[in-house]
């Protein structure tokens, strides 16, 4: 997996590669290139009498956009820096590549965004080098109008390690910031640019090796932030032996519904089902068995100690136990109501089930009120809150959590001890150990209702195939999201369903595998 640095990590992990022999220069040279080889790509791969401006500041950023200009203009480029602040404030190593790019008749303008308007004019990219991962709070007076001047021109924008205008650590947008259509950043990315608002800005996002030894990270990081890729979720999904019957694919069981949200109940158990688990049984107040019965073919049924036939109460978790022997992981909550009597069954699940477990929506809710239910477990568990349940279980507003995601998730992960999955766009999993994975996707047709539940399933699935639970957790997600591309681009994306999501769970699942058949790869 690629891993995601902290902004202050990418600064120790400079000063670690030049204390290990590599030149700062060299460095900025090597961006720069890199920087300059994805202008050349927008631009067709043909540079010649093509305008581009380059607009920088003082700091090593903006050295990164002088180098690239310099490349830029001996392929044949238009090139032209506008410099925001005086040349004589530059860093040393942007000053050396400005007498470079000068001596090489280089032309650089000043006067602040007025000239940068003038500049714009006619201009058919712009690279944006003003502020680098060291940016914090909001672009002001001439920056803050070099901004909103990039962003009105109309020419493709390139924005060197970030989208100037954003904080790299967290995300945060204050003020205004550079809306690019691909961000190039440099070494290895930075955990803002997965963080909303801010991730909004980066566009199409691409990570640049300037020449810092690999072999650096591990003495230098402490952190353990990834981001999720798809080889990684095929190498973790085991094969299945030509012999395979149906027990080894993995047998789950849905504790999930209440009246009015059966249907919750109906989408995690066919997701599990489609995710490739051998065995599905929903587990369901008495009183809905016999709609359930009708509604669901291939899912089994097991009707549960109900009140007045309209949720579960706590005998019910009884029941469950009973069962449990024939089974191999639990997912439990979706559309489960938080009834007093179904929040007890919540709690003796969670206290006296002792194999992997699944807790979503109302089973986050209900473990809200008794925390330590989850803290005193000792099996595997994984919650996949949205921001509002997380908030319930730390104690903040929804809008606190989504202000702070990577955050938050580790802070749930490590108090609770349990995989947490906060759903959202660019989805974080984070484990007690402290390690992080960002799911790099974001797609607002995934907000529709019940895609959260057939979520659930999926994840259960891998859980009930034997993957750990962080494991299972990766995969689940990454399932769940290439299922609902491949339903955006196969039906639709404003009407998409969540059972559009589950109809194309097989074929999402069938891509991940990579072909293999009888336990071997073609």
């Amino acid at each position: 997996m690629m891993r995601v640095l902290y902004p202050e990590e990418m600064a120790k992990l400079d000063r670690a590669a030049m204390d290990a022999g590599t030149p700062s220069l060299q460095l900025m040279e090597n961006a720069g290139r890199a920087v300059a080889e994805q202008a050349r790509e927008m631009l067709g791969g043909i540079c010649a009498g093509r305008r581009v401006v380059v607009v920088a500041a003082k700091g090593n950023n903006g050295g990164d956009g002088m180098v690239a200009a310099r490349y830029l203009a001996s392929w044949g480029a238009a090139a032209r820096v506008v410099l925001l602040g005086d040349p004589e404030e530059l860093s040393p190593d942007a000053a050396a590549n400005y007498r470079r790019y000068r001596e090489g008749g280089g032309e650089v303008v000043s006067g602040g965004a007025g000239a940068l308007r003038e500049e714009l004019r006619g201009a058919e990219l712009v690279i944006d080098a003003l502020f680098g991962f060291g940016f914090r709070g909001s672009a002001q007076g001439e920056f803050a109008a070099a901004i909103e001047a990039v962003n009105a021109c109309g020419a493709r924008v390139l924005s060197v390690d970030i989208p100037s205008g954003m904080d790299a650590a967290t995300g945060e947008v204050r003020g205004p910031a550079v809306e690019a259509e691909r961000t190039v950043t440099l070494a290895w990315p930075k955990t803002g640019l997965y963080l909303y608002p801010g991730a909004e800005k980066v566009g199409e996002l691409v990570v640049a090796d300037i020449g810092i030894p690999a072999d650096l990270v591990e003495s230098v990081v402490e952190s353990d932030i990834h981001v999720l890729e798809e080889g990684d979720v095929a190498e973790m999904i085991p094969p299945l032996p030509a012999h395979a019957h149906k027990g080894q694919r993995g047998k789950v069981l849905v504790v999930a519904g209440c009246e009015g949200l059966t249907g919750a109940a109906a989408l995690c158990s066919r997701a599990a089902l489609r995710a490739g688990a051998g065995v599905v049984t929903l587990g369901i107040a008495a009183g809905l068995n016999p709609v359930m019965e009708v509604k669901l073919t291939e899912v089994m049924t097991l009707p549960l100690p109900d009140e007045e036939g309209r949720h579960c109460r706590r005998e019910a978790a009884a029941r469950v136990l009973e069962e449990a022997e024939r089974y191999d992981a639990l997912a439990l909550g979706p559309g489960l109501g938080r009834a007093t009597s179904t929040a007890e069954m919540v709690w003796d699940l969670l206290e006296r089930w002792e194999k992997p477990l699944v807790l979503d929506a109302d089973g986050i809710n209900c473990a809200a009120e008794r925390p330590q239910c989850l803290q005193r477990r000792e099996y595997p568990t994984i919650l996949t809150p949205h921001p509002g349940e997380l908030g319930r279980l730390l104690g903040k507003t929804a809008g606190e959590v989504q202000g702070s995601r990577l955050a938050c998730a580790l802070s749930a992960a490590g108090a609770l001890r349990c995989v947490v999955v906060l759903k959202g766009a660019d989805t974080v999993i984070a484990d007690p150990s402290g390690r992080a994975v960002f799911h790099h996707l974001a797609l607002p047709e995934l907000a529709t209702a019940g895609s959260g539940d057939v979520l659930t399933g999926c994840i259960a699935a891998f859980c009930a195939r034997g993957l750990g639970a962080l494991a299972a957790a990766q995969c689940g997600v990454f399932l769940h999201g290439s299922a609902a591309r491949l339903a955006c681009s196969m039906v639709g994306g404003l009407g998409m369903v969540a059972g559009d999501i589950i109809a194309h769970l097989p074929l999402a699942l069938a891509g991940l595998r990579g072909g293999k058949k009888g336990g071997n790869r073609k």
